[in-house]
């Protein structure tokens, strides 16, 4: 039945043509999502290579599990396409990684921000320059394992949260410009929970049906983030103070690097009242602590906004956008209005405040109803 057609005259992936007909590059971390994808699409009668990034040395990866795009799990991508019949590539993407995501992030912690590098790494490597791969390969889509919808609404394609909100993975796909969307397709956002993607595994007879989620940063083993930023930036961990809101020293540090805003444990100072990092200032060396209420902010700048509304972002309405924004990918989304500053800029005004946002991570806008992704931004400063 590969080359049969339902009644909308369009395949399950949006085409006019038979599946047989339709190539798909699937994008392939080695994980049970992705593979589930290429496996099934490939039941379907589609045209599938499979194609997996080498991002990084995987030397040390090796000894790790969770990770992402290392040796294992380039063997166990391989495994899938071979089980599954159809073909499969490596590609080195090694340099374009280091240069696009891991000496940003290294940069980005060492400012006092806490980068998100999956994101830079969707935007700048996967649905940048694989995608322009999967055109070179005549392919008439791409399809990724993550738990996100993608619907084609009355003005073109539209980005919407995962069925499972638990999976949901919007918030790290907030940069995809209209232009990608339109070109890629996500098998798995309408499942209801992964327990449904492994059973699709399992019935597919794929390995990787029970292998682990990956939990890490790829390329930060054990979620040691100083370890690695001193590896790239030798000298980058010099010593400071640990200083309070109000002015009194409070100790010493072994470098900003090491911590995070919000963060209580670890600080090393005794006990009293709890304390947390509200501030990094990595120009003066020091990690400035206050109580918790003063984590708590009401308006956040946010730049290099890509937006995905059909109205254009600077022609709000009268007040601000209303809309729900996420601060943090394990947070829901909460209430806000967003004030055009220009044409990729905002001021977001939160209507309840929020505790521990953070520069350099993402405020995520969400429609006020349904589960539409209107685009996001990213928090710094001001």
């Amino acid at each position: 039945m590969a080359n049969a057609l339902p009644a909308t005259g369009l395949n399950s992936l949006g085409f006019a043509k038979p599946p047989a007909e339709t190539r798909v590059v699937v994008a392939m971390s080695g994980g049970v999502d992705s593979s589930v994808v290429a496996a099934q699409l490939k039941r379907e009668g589609y045209d599938v290579v499979g194609v997996t990034l080498q991002l990084y040395d995987h030397g040390a990866a090796l000894q790790k599990k969770g990770a992402c795009c290392a040796g294992q799990d380039i063997y166990d991508a391989s495994r899938v396409a071979e089980v599954m019949g159809f073909p499969h590539y490596v590609l080195d993407y090694e340099n374009r990684f280091r240069e696009s995501v891991i000496d940003e992030f290294a940069d980005s912690y060492l400012a006092g921000a806490t980068p998100i590098p999956c994101v830079r790494c969707n935007e700048r490597v996967k649905f940048r320059d694989l995608l322009e791969t999967a055109r070179e390969l005549d392919a008439d889509c791409m399809a990724t394992g993550h738990y996100v919808q993608r619907f084609e609404g009355a003005q073109g394609p539209e980005l919407h949260r995962a069925a499972d909100p638990g999976r949901d993975q919007s918030y790290f796909l907030f940069t995809t410009t209209p232009e990608q969307l339109s070109y890629l397709r996500f098998p798995l956002g309408h499942l209801k929970s992964k327990a449904e993607t492994r059973a699709l595994a399992a019935e597919f007879g794929l390995t990787v049906a029970d292998k682990p989620d990956s939990q890490d940063i790829c390329f930060v083993p054990e979620g040691g983030y100083a370890d690695v930023i001193a590896k790239l930036r030798p000298g980058a961990a010099e010593p400071g103070e640990i200083v309070h809101l109000d002015g009194r020293r409070l100790g010493r540090h072994d470098g900003v690097l090491h911590y995070t805003v919000g963060q209580r444990r670890g600080l090393g100072i005794g006990g009293g009242e709890p304390l947390y990092v509200v501030k990094l200032d990595p120009d003066a060396r020091q990690v400035i602590v206050g109580p918790r209420e003063a984590l708590a902010i009401r308006e956040i700048p946010v730049r290099e906004i890509n937006w995905l509304g059909h109205v254009p972002f600077e022609q709000a309405p009268e007040g601000g956008w209303e809309m729900l924004v996420k601060v943090r990918s394990a947070r829901p989304p909460r209430p806000a209005r967003i004030h055009p500053t220009g044409p990729d800029t905002a001021r977001v005004e939160l209507l309840s405040a929020e505790e521990g946002v953070a520069p350099g991570q993402a405020c995520v806008f969400y429609a006020p109803e349904g589960n539409r992704v209107l685009g996001g931004g990213w928090i710094h400063r001001g």
